[in-house]
């Protein structure tokens, strides 16, 4: 891995943290990612399944986590599961972890090689009444592809059928979303290089550049400073291309006048950022590009301090919606007909502010929380309004990453990404 070796204190209080709510007399297992294949002997780069991540700190592939805290002997409560490395493996793919480096890693003293699963699991179970399962029930998830952890409760159902079932993901929402400081320190890590990605950008763009070339500066400098690359696939995207708001081609030349909607952002260590700025192509916004730049820049601002303890994600969005149309009616794109004339399910905003303004943020980009229950402590949002104009030939979106405080004005990661229009102009014009 490229980061820096995390304290395995992390792991070990996630660890206990998640055991304090498991039922009595259970089991939960945790499976790593598959390395999945693209054709011959090609495969897609690794990406560890967040949880076991969450849990132990193990990030390579063939690895289970098993979680007994019930169980009859001390050194049977955590147990890791490694595929076993050697010279051959050693010269061929890399250094694996071994038993030793595994403890260092995780804090997990009891390591086994993975063919020794069945058997350790198998007694395991004659003690135990309930195993969790860790299925995906992420709010945005839709997974097509059998997983690793899917193919694991398959077999499991059909291995032991007379034990009860619970789930890990509610325990797991609700654990990842409130951070420790040790992850809002990685975050923050991330952000940092995101922010010299981004001022590394600022005077190369200029007028007949290619999007493939911003993309090709950022990579260059997430790389450089320890980072895997992109926390997400990147949004460079010049003039209306900033209106499809997945735009993800990056292959148009970005021209003389116009705006580029940059939603690209660093991970560190599986962690990640997210960032959105809207730069001009020729160095300066004009008076209109301005005048929408600030609207956005002015609810980004207003949103930003409602995330504090105790708000509603849903009523925070009907209030940054009451923002938007204020804006909005201010810049001429409504009129009080509109507002008057809205659909309770569609607001007039909606036509030029189609999506949400925050989500949770963390391990994934789209990280776990559960957006019915309120705001808490160091949980982490984005906030992200965006106007989005067809037929004027643009969309800005801006947005920053905040973390929700005790008490007091949230906190802004990206405090020290520049966002203001004098300050983007000076730059892009040193």
């Amino acid at each position: 891995m490229k980061y820096h070796q995390i304290d395995r204190d992390l792991f070990i209080k996630n660890r206990a943290k998640f055991m304090a709510q498991m039922k009595p007399k259970s089991v939960a297992v945790f499976n790593s990612n598959d390395i999945y294949p693209v054709s011959a002997d090609s495969t897609l780069p690794f990406a560890q399944h967040r949880d076991i991540f969450y849990l132990s700190g193990v990030d390579q592939e063939e690895s289970i986590l098993l979680l007994f805290p019930d169980a009859p002997y001390e050194h049977q409560r955590e147990m890791l599961f490694l595929k076993e490395t050697s010279e051959h493996i050693a010269i061929w793919e890399g250094e694996k972890l071994t038993k030793e480096r595994a403890f260092e890693v995780t804090g997990i003293r009891t390591v086994y090689w993975l063919q020794e699963f069945e058997k350790v699991l198998f007694e395991m179970m004659t003690h135990a009444e309930t195993i969790y399962i860790n299925t995906n029930e992420h709010y945005r998830a839709t997974v097509e592809t059998e997983t690793r952890e899917a193919r694991f409760v398959k077999w499991w159902k059909d291995k032991y059928p007379a034990h009860a079932v619970a789930k890990s993901n509610p325990i797991l929402q609700r654990l990842r979303s409130v951070k420790e400081t040790e992850e809002l320190d990685l975050i923050q890590k991330a952000c940092n290089i995101t922010e010299l990605g981004f001022r590394r950008l600022l005077p190369f763009v200029k007028p007949n550049v290619t999007e493939y070339e911003i993309e090709a500066e950022l990579i260059h400098e997430f790389i450089r400073n320890r980072s895997r690359g992109f926390a997400y696939t990147p949004i460079i995207a010049s003039g209306n291309n900033a209106n499809v708001l997945h735009y993800i081609e990056n292959n148009q030349q970005c021209k003389a006048g116009d705006l580029i909607l940059l939603d690209v952002a660093a991970e560190y260590a599986n962690y990640s950022s997210d960032m959105t700025r809207t730069i001009p192509v020729s160095g300066r916004y004009t008076k209109r590009q301005k005048e929408v730049y600030n609207a956005v820049l002015n609810v980004k601002n207003e949103a930003t301090k409602m995330l504090t303890t105790g708000t509603l994600w849903k009523q925070y969005h009907i209030e940054v919606g009451k923002l938007m149309t204020s804006e909005l009616l201010g810049l001429g794109l409504i009129d009080k007909a509109d507002v008057q004339n809205e659909k309770p399910e569609w607001p007039a905003y909606k036509k030029y502010f189609m999506h949400g303004t925050s989500h949770h943020m963390g391990l994934d980009t789209h990280d776990y929380g559960i957006l019915t229950e309120p705001m808490q402590a160091n949980m982490v949002f984005t906030v992200e309004p965006g106007i989005y104009i067809p037929a004027e030939g643009f969309g800005i979106r801006l947005e920053d990453n905040i973390i929700v405080q005790e008490s007091g004005e949230p906190f802004n990661m990206m405090r020290n990404i520049p966002i203001e229009v004098e300050e983007i102009e000076e730059l892009m014009n040193a």
